[in-house]
């Protein structure tokens, strides 16, 4: 029996993921449009102390430049009107435009309009503005959470925003990468605690080289990437197109693994560790997992990363970590 994309999800069950995130979304999308909006003003306000303006560095802002523009050029009115918009996946120009945006280019987005209201420069949320309880309740969960998930469930946030159906001729999804090196990234040998797998190893090393070609090579012709709380993309082509969009500027620290035999002479192996985003700098670590399973001739044929819940949720269902 040849393992499918559906039966390698199923490697290594007892990983326990921070399922606050998807439910903390949820909750989020919910809300009202102007309490969400009070929501993502109030916590970028608060992560503002954590976010690194750094991080813009990281972000070809020149994509939504045209879009902020506009949007600076407008009424207080007007410009309140197109984030509900964007909340309500309006089908206007401005939010056909934005759901064109890689995650990054939206997430540089939502800063810069942070900071131009801050400015007074974009319309800010209302003095006195006070959140439903509902909306209090969610923006306490994101408080209580550590910071890595924080920056998950912004970024599925504002990756949710905008038109919400496919783009008609005129918007295309950018393709090109978000953060296209200056210089190649320096290669560092890797180690991991339990694990000299040399696939395992090398994936890691390119990921930090953000040598994403190199990456996909290690993959099967039908090898699929499943990242945290999505489905699998399958095929080199769109695993490269998805780490050019989404993983420059990633830092991985793998720390220790397990190796197992699977069926069919293939090869399981789970490495945790942490990942660290331009969006916070060193100051916050996103515990990960990645689970790995290799063909006979040691090819990927699937690896999924996983969000690992934080001790603190451990202690709340009654495992320990």
């Amino acid at each position: 029996m040849s393992f499918t994309i559906e039966s390698a999800r199923l490697i290594f069950p007892n990983t326990k993921v921070a399922n606050a995130v998807p439910a903390t979304v949820e909750s989020f999308n919910q809300l009202s449009a102007e309490d969400q909006l009070a929501l993502l003003w109030f916590a970028y306000t608060e992560m503002g102390v954590t976010i690194t303006p750094a991080a813009m560095q990281v972000v070809n802002i020149v994509f939504a430049e045209k879009t902020l523009t506009q949007i600076k050029q407008m009424s207080a009115h007007e410009q309140t009107q197109v984030m509900c918009d964007l909340v309500n996946h309006t089908d206007t120009e401005i939010c056909r435009t934005y759901s064109s945006f890689g995650t990054n280019v939206k997430l540089g987005f939502w800063y810069q309009l942070g900071e131009w209201m801050k400015q007074g420069i974009v319309a800010p949320i209302p003095e006195g503005y006070k959140l439903s309880t509902q909306a209090s309740d969610v923006l306490e969960a994101i408080r209580l959470i550590e910071g890595g998930q924080q920056l998950s469930i912004l970024q599925d946030i504002v990756v949710n925003m905008g038109y919400a159906y496919a783009p008609t001729v005129g918007t295309q999804k950018v393709k090109k990468p978000v953060v296209p090196p200056k210089d190649p990234a320096p290669r560092a040998k890797v180690s991991i605690e339990g694990i000299d797998n040399f696939t395992v190893l090398s994936y890691m090393e390119n990921m930090n080289a953000f040598d994403f070609k190199a990456t996909v090579a290690l993959f099967t012709e039908d090898g699929a990437l499943q990242p945290p709380f999505q489905e699998p993309i399958v095929g080199h082509e769109s695993i490269l197109a998805y780490m050019r969009e989404e993983c420059y500027g990633l830092k991985l620290i793998p720390e220790r693994g397990v190796s197992e035999p699977a069926q069919g002479e293939f090869t399981q192996i789970k490495v945790t560790g942490k990942v660290q985003t331009p969006w916070f700098a060193d100051s916050v670590s996103i515990n990960l997992a990645w689970r790995f399973l290799l063909n006979p001739q040691g090819k990927i044929f699937f690896v999924a990363i996983d969000m690992l819940a934080s001790p603190q949720e451990l202690l709340k269902l009654g495992v320990v970590s």
